[in-house]
């Protein structure tokens, strides 16, 4: 019988990354997907090896290979990394294009239909607070930029409707709550894409943010 936590202590190369946690999470199944994992749902000593060893990689809060809504935000991101070619929905258009797909929270840029920038995670607007979908264009950009609304930094800021912004963030990327409306973005990603974008640059959102 299953022990209810850390059943499995794992390692790599001899140095100890902690206990597995033996429980299928809310998100095992989806994880499992976007991971190339066997799709059944259900924790197994091989799937939370996987699972740990991800968000390892992705510095994350939680390292103990549970499938917790951020491990599949990171899960979703790593797939997206490794393919690419399979990020739709955005137009394609003779002109550079931010895209933020609020389904998968994962920014892209394109040019011309193809992918220059990213895939990058980003989190969208909390339950109340949406980032507002359709075409937008860049309208204002400060680097360092402080909220004097939420009291809180928001460096390389990129304005392109109203007060929301891509900005970096200096919060875990993956975990709840959502942004005020902003699309936060990990700080390096955040400095890298304001290097590359300019005033009247187009940004398209589509989609909705799953959870919080």
């Amino acid at each position: 019988m299953a022990t209810p936590a850390a059943a499995w202590p794992v390692s790599w190369g001899g140095d100890a990354v902690g206990a597995c946690d033996d429980r299928s999470g809310p998100y095992q199944r989806r994880v499992e997907e976007y991971l190339g994992l066997p799709e059944d749902g259900e924790q197994s000593a091989e799937d939370c090896k996987a699972i740990q060893a991800m968000q390892v990689k992705n510095d994350m809060t939680q390292q103990s290979g549970y499938a917790d809504i951020a491990t599949y935000r990171a899960a979703v991101y790593t797939w997206a990394q490794q393919n690419p070619e399979e990020l739709s929905d955005c137009p394609d258009g003779s002109r550079i294009v931010v895209c933020i797909d609020m389904n998968r929270q994962l920014l892209w840029v394109e040019n011309r239909g193809e992918i220059i920038f990213g895939p990058v995670p980003a989190r969208s607007g909390m339950p109340g607070y949406p980032t507002r979908s359709g075409w937008h264009k860049i309208f204002k950009r400060e680097e360092e930029f402080w909220s004097s609304l939420y009291d809180a930094p928001m460096p390389f800021s990129q304005f392109f409707d109203g007060g929301q912004a891509l900005h970096g963030s200096y919060r875990p990327i993956f975990e709840d709550p959502g942004s005020h409306g902003c699309v936060n973005l990990r700080y390096d990603d955040a400095k890298a894409l304001w290097s590359g974008l300019r005033i009247g640059d187009a940004v398209y959102v589509w989609g909705r943010r799953t959870g919080g």
